[in-house]
């Protein structure tokens, strides 16, 4: 006889979950109790929004389920933002809930929330457990759904009677309900049309999205780009997918890709997209993208299939089957007629590369163009949300997946140092790189106690500009410079914060300290935390404005400043 705490831990244990991430409460006590007892490690979050984003920056850094449990209530509608969030990128997580008494639900209770309620919009299914006898199979079939298919969040809220009852689960373990039903598999119909498509373009890409990753396919990838030559570009959560130091590796496309990248993009004749959703970050004005071009689409998730574009030839398919396929045909070979193709790639790439040296202030790119240089492509990257993100995807090279970690599709400030913790726990030893800002670097700096507790090797690199950047950027170029509610005071003192933590920590002002503190924070045994006051008035180039095209982008070109659009073909 079992009751439901130790069946749940038993549960996780068998399915070699490490780490859990929590906070206790009331309605939940009854299984830490428990949890207190068994072999699970549980690591205290100092708020459970940290639990959820640290969760997901596990998972994110490791492809296997992030667990997090929190009481009820205000414990349970704390998670909901990590929930959000693992939702919109696709990502494994497991939430566990205590609830109050199953007699007292409706009743108005002391905590009480309708958790599952409030969290379905954004998992792929919610459970409140009304008898104990649901648990095995419940248990079961969340952990399916969330691994399964497109990957994602799942919650299961429990009544705190629950935990302490006890029941013979095996005996009364129902089998799995089948909720979703594959559509016909058309793989060998279309393979040959898309084969043929691929081998007459002339002017081909491929576009690699985050599924890529969660399928574990950046292999065949690899190996398709070298069979064929074909060029890749990423989008934020592909970032990874093929590894950037490659002549073939064009980077991130969308509103701040570069400019190589997007107008590939504008100007291909055949586009395969690989494990993406369409983002309107990516697209720009959804009837317009890549209209000159035969789109082929692969996703796990049918629902995605001609949902934002329309495109000539879907396959719901998962990214490393599809490839798998694809290379077992046996007279592959590199396409001469993209030659001209890949010349003008390369010309591109002159005339609109990214800067690389500055001047007066110090740049938000020079501390990430100087991390980069120092700790090189193989450290796990991970960046809050902001101006800071986008200058991390721009100019930090990385080469391998699950090595750049970032809230993509919620972009949730403060997803940053909880996520690099949860990454930290995910890889025991290996070097964990944050880029935050000050705005977002102050929704969750209570997790530097996790971090120093635990000794994690998580290096705070803080861009502060002393302004909420993003929102300033946009005020700057779209409201005509009229900025509202986007400055910060210069209040905390984050070195100080940092010492009130016991972490090392430095503030650089000038580029001349530059290189020494990168070097200070990668020395350092564990944690460390560098403040760089960086220029405010530096805006993220390239920029194409909603809607807009890459004939549209606002850029730096031959060291010009162009903000009413591209400059010339």
């Amino acid at each position: 006889m079992k009751n439901g705490a130790q069946y749940i831990i038993d549960f996780l244990l068998k399915k070699n979950v490490e780490v859990v991430f929590g906070y206790p409460g009331g309605q939940i006590l009854n299984f830490y109790e428990f949890l207190g007892r068994s072999a699970l490690r549980h690591i205290l979050a100092r708020h459970e929004q940290g639990a959820a984003h640290a969760a997901c920056g596990y998972a994110r850094a490791t492809g296997r389920p992030g667990v997090c449990v929190a009481t009820s209530g205000p414990g349970a509608t704390n998670l909901v933002t990590g929930i959000a969030d693992a939702c919109l990128d696709s990502i494994p997580l497991l939430a566990i809930t205590g609830q109050v008494h199953l007699r007292d639900i409706g009743k108005d209770s002391f905590q009480e929330a309708d958790i599952t309620g409030i969290v379905t919009p954004v998992t792929k299914h919610s459970y409140l457990l009304e008898n104990l006898e649901q648990l095995p199979s419940v248990l079961d079939e969340a952990w399916q759904v969330a691994t399964t298919g497109r990957p994602g969040p799942v919650l299961i809220d429990v009544p705190k009677n629950f935990f302490l009852e006890e029941q013979e689960m095996r005996l009364t373990h129902q089998p799995l309900l089948t909720r979703k039903t594959k559509k016909p598999d058309q793989t060998e119909e279309m393979l040959p049309l898309i084969i043929a498509k691929i081998r007459k373009a002339r002017q081909p890409l491929i576009l690699a999205g985050g599924g890529l990753i969660a399928a574990d396919a950046c292999r065949q990838l690899a190996e398709l780009v070298a069979l064929t030559g074909i060029p890749v570009v990423n989008t934020l959560m592909g970032k990874g997918a093929y590894p950037e130091e490659q002549p073939q590796a064009l980077g991130l496309v969308g509103m701040h890709g570069l400019a190589p990248a997007n107008l590939a993009l504008n100007d291909c004749d055949l586009l395969l997209c690989l494990g993406t959703r369409f983002s309107d970050r990516v697209t720009g004005n959804r009837r317009n993208f890549a209209n000159q071009a035969c789109i082929i689409h692969v996703d796990i998730d049918g629902a995605e299939l001609r949902k934002n574009v329309d495109v000539q030839y879907t396959l719901q398919m998962d990214a490393a089957a599809f490839l798998d396929r694809l290379l077992r045909e046996k007279d592959w070979r590199k396409n001469r007629g993209i030659t001209t193709w890949q010349k003008r790639i390369r010309q591109w790439r002159q005339d609109y590369d990214l800067p690389r040296r500055f001047t007066g202030p110090l740049k938000p790119q020079e501390v990430i163009q100087e991390a980069a240089r120092q700790a090189g492509s193989e450290v796990i990257v991970v960046a809050d949300v902001g101006q800071h993100q986008m200058f991390t995807a721009q100019y930090y090279p990385v080469s391998r997946g699950r090595c750049f970690l970032t809230s993509g599709g919620l972009g949730a400030m403060g997803f940053g140092l909880p996520a690099a913790m949860g990454a930290a726990f995910g890889r025991p030893g290996e070097t964990v790189l944050l880029f935050v800002g000050d705005g977002g670097f102050q929704m969750t700096s209570q997790e530097l106690a996790v971090i120093r507790e635990f000794n994690l090797p998580v290096k705070v690199l803080i861009i502060n500009n002393g302004k909420l950047g993003m929102i300033r950027q946009w005020q700057d170029v779209i409201f005509e410079r009229h900025f509202v509610a986007s400055d910060l005071p210069d209040c905390p003192d984050f070195v100080k914060l940092a010492a009130a933590y016991d972490l090392p920590a430095r503030r650089v002002t000038v580029r001349e300290e530059l290189a020494d503190a990168v070097a200070f924070a990668l020395a350092v045994e564990g944690p460390a935390l560098v403040d760089f006051r960086v220029d405010p008035e530096e805006l993220v180039l390239p920029f194409i404005l909603p809607g807009g095209t890459p004939a549209e982008m606002l850029g730096r070109w031959r060291g010009e400043t162009h903000l009413r659009g591209f400059s010339g073909k």
